[in-house]
């Protein structure tokens, strides 16, 4: 027996359970090097083409559906304003519709992400990636999160839509990282992912790394913002990342095929 009480022991336990899950990361970091067998058809298969900049014209969008029809990417994410035009430009290629609900911020209430969802399907979108309300996960209000994640959850899986949960990574702490992959995974979420792309920071190894290790095998893991090379996007699926979001899709899978 230690002679130790009850809290201290604990204490004990947590902190030294935080030592292994810690070097059980910095030792899935290193082992994120670059794959061989990442082939340029495979990769393009895990690439949301994307294109969300508030200036983008109809003109670039159309140009973003082209390029996912000729490379074959996961899909095109686009802001709501333009899923009817990605539906009718990507109709029989086999190229879903993404769109983006309460982007960038989050800072929308549930019942207006939930609306906004189930316009963007009824426009075309198969795949949905929202922003989780920050601001509520770093108030500790996990309720009102998971709430709201379940929400869109709903929406999404009654009209066979997938959903992405963004947890903005960057803004968070390793607790706060955990804990919204948790909720995202108890309300109903198909992915988790890293950013907005326009946050204070976008996807790293480090991040993937523990996302993956909280959702296990179950849900996907999307690495979005700063996944520019072929080299990036080959860390993050080694990381644990199945699926990326990139506006340099092309690049990156033209780098793959030795084409750049």
């Amino acid at each position: 027996m230690t002679g130790w009480d009850e809290v201290t022991l604990k204490r004990v336990v947590e902190q030294v359970t935080r030592q292994v899950l810690d070097r059980l990361e910095a030792e899935a970091g290193e082992r994120a090097t670059p794959e061989t067998d990442l082939t340029a058809e495979r990769l393009a298969g895990m690439i949301d083409h994307t294109l969300l900049k508030p200036e983008a014209t109809r003109e670039q969008v159309t140009r973003l559906c082209q390029e996912a029809r000729e490379y074959g990417f996961a899909s095109v994410c686009v802001n709501p304003v333009y899923v009817k035009l990605c539906a009718q430009l990507l109709a029989d290629s086999g190229v879903p519709v993404c769109a983006v609900v309460g982007f960038p911020l989050g800072a929308t209430p549930a019942r207006v992400k939930a609306f906004e969802a189930r316009e963007a399907i009824r426009d075309g979108a198969a795949e949905i990636d929202m922003v989780i309300h920050v601001g509520a996960l770093k108030s500790r209000e996990y309720k009102a999160v998971e709430q709201d994640i379940a929400a869109v959850a709903r929406a999404c899986h009654g009209a066979n839509a997938l959903l992405k949960v963004i947890i903005e990574a960057a803004l968070l702490t390793e607790e706060e990282k955990e804990m919204a992959c948790q909720l995202a995974q108890r309300a109903g979420a198909d992915f988790v992912k890293t950013s907005t792309g326009f946050g204070p920071g976008g996807a790293t190894v480090e991040d993937v790394v523990l996302m993956r290790r909280v959702v296990g095998p179950a849900l996907g893991v999307k690495a979005a913002g700063g996944v520019r090379s072929y080299e990036d996007a080959q860390r993050m699926v080694a990381a644990g990342a199945n699926r990326l979001g990139a506006s340099a899709g092309v690049r990156i899978v033209e780098e793959a095929t030795g084409k750049s």
